[in-house]
């Protein structure tokens, strides 16, 4: 069940609150069709079919941090999916705030030790009055990681090693997500993409990117101005709009695991 929405003190924003539900994100696109106006977020202590891009599973357990945003004509359609890394900046930001070295990881992936820890999943629909939602949802690895899920997984820790709270780091993602909502609509996109950058890994860092049509290595060269990823192959620096990404390790480090199988992801 819910309790009734309450305001959070972040720029006005309202919470559900849900104990298990099947989906934070979910709840909100049913919110939404019903005609809420937006400025509002979904948050579960556990889901029951948590979801990731392209329909890939994220197990949510009891512990971790589940929690959905809703926002209503927030740009130009065309512009949506500038949120993904204004969902980035935010979520990099929160647990940095509660003393841990994540950084993010392109297109939406928030890591600790080469391990993933926390996933984002934009997604939009068209209202039946006119205008559209948009939907982003953080599943966030706070008290515990699955396991036997093709990549590697991490725990949010903080510097010392103790665990951080879901409810702590909810508290700092509903302001730094209003914080970077309004620099993304006063600034542009460039603004978060500057930020984006100074939270990911450095330029020249060992990556494979697997595609529709492949599967390669090569450096992270950055992102271009729209937020499409810079990679060098052999064939110099190409423009990639859609793959997964994983970081390699360095040649003296230890290998990483296969990720040939994907399940598990939030995004």
């Amino acid at each position: 069940m819910s309790s009734d929405d309450e305001r959070a003190p972040a720029f006005g924003w309202r919470i559900g609150r849900f104990g298990a539900i099947a989906s934070t994100s979910d709840e909100a696109r049913r919110r939404a069709l019903a005609g809420d106006p937006g400025k509002l977020w979904i948050v579960a202590e556990a889901q029951t079919a948590g979801r990731g891009r392209r329909g890939r599973v994220w197990v949510s357990p009891a512990g971790n941090l589940h929690a959905s945003a809703l926002l209503v004509d927030p740009c130009p359609q065309a512009r949506a999916t500038e949120l993904g890394f204004v969902a980035g900046v935010a979520i990099v930001r929160s647990a940095r705030d509660l003393a841990t070295r994540a950084r993010l990881k392109w297109p939406n992936d928030l890591i600790l030790d080469g391990g993933k820890c926390a996933g984002l999943l934009v997604e939009g629909l068209q209202l039946p009055r006119g205008g559209f939602a948009c939907i982003v949802g953080f599943g966030v690895n706070c008290a515990s990681a699955p396991e036997a899920v093709g990549y590697p997984t991490a725990t949010l820790i903080d510097s010392a090693g103790g665990k951080i709270l879901a409810d702590d780091l909810f508290v700092r993602l509903r302001t730094r997500f209003a914080e970077a909502l309004e620099t993304w609509q006063g600034a542009g996109f460039s603004a978060i993409r500057e930020a984006w950058l100074a939270h990911a890994g450095p330029v020249g860092e060992r990556i494979r990117v697997s595609t529709q049509r492949d599967r390669r290595e090569g450096l992270f060269e950055g992102l271009d101005v729209d937020g499409r990823l810079l990679f060098r192959g052999k064939g110099g620096i190409e423009t990639i709009e859609t793959a997964d990404l994983w970081i390699l390790p360095a040649p003296d480090d230890p290998p990483v695991a296969d990720v040939s199988a994907l399940a598990g992801e939030r995004a």
